[in-house]
């Protein structure tokens, strides 16, 4: 027992691939994601800071760095199939957290406890960094099923995924940061050269508007 088997288990994530099951030109593992996400949350605080918008950067690092380390229990299942019924929806994060117990008990020595509990609960909350959490995950899978389209990927999955992120993100368009990615940074992906250009830009003003 000991933070060693923590630290060990971080190599785990590296092996986890996204989306599994799907053709892909480029894999990219759970470790890759974690760490773009926290990229990305970390810019997207930067805009609401400069808004007026008081961040925990603390929490906010921590929610974007652990916010799917519970994967290495279960592995990632596909969102279709993980959002197919609120009730398996449910199960699946029941097993989550019922695993993640377990293992802070087991392997975490007793005086870090509470911080883990903490880190590795659900980050996507109602607070603001909860919200630029579930804005800076939509953006990195955004960004994956892009580059899958960008390069000709077949696989129609990619935009189904494509949709189904810029619509979440959409439902944050209150924030100021996301208000900043729709008109400042989304327009800039567009211009870039791949087949189906104008579709995608359809799409997206569909969606947007």
């Amino acid at each position: 027992m000991g933070i060693h088997q923590y630290i060990q288990s971080l190599s785990n994530l590296e092996t986890l691939v996204r989306a599994p099951g799907i053709f892909k030109y480029q894999k990219h593992s759970v470790a890759e994601h974690s760490f773009k996400v926290a990229q990305i949350a970390q810019f997207l605080g930067d805009v609401e800071e400069n808004s007026g918008q008081t961040i925990n950067w603390q929490s906010l690092y921590e929610k974007a760095l652990n916010h799917d380390y519970n994967e290495r229990f279960i592995g990632d299942i596909k969102t279709p199939v993980k959002y197919a019924t609120p009730k398996l929806r449910a199960m699946l994060a029941d097993v989550e957290d019922s695993l993640s117990e377990s293992f802070v008990n087991t392997e975490i020595p007793s005086e870090f406890r509470a911080a883990y509990r903490r880190r590795l609960s659900e980050g996507k909350d109602s607070t603001l960094e909860g919200k630029i959490l579930s804005v800076a995950d939509k953006i990195d899978l955004l960004y994956e099923s892009f580059g899958e389209i960008q390069k000709g990927n077949p696989e129609l999955t990619y935009e189904e995924i494509y949709k189904e992120s810029l619509t979440t993100i959409v439902k944050f368009q209150s924030m100021a940061s996301v208000q900043y990615f729709l008109n400042e940074v989304l327009p800039d992906l567009l211009r870039e050269k791949f087949t189906d250009q104008a579709k995608l830009e359809e799409i997206t003003r569909h969606i947007i508007s």
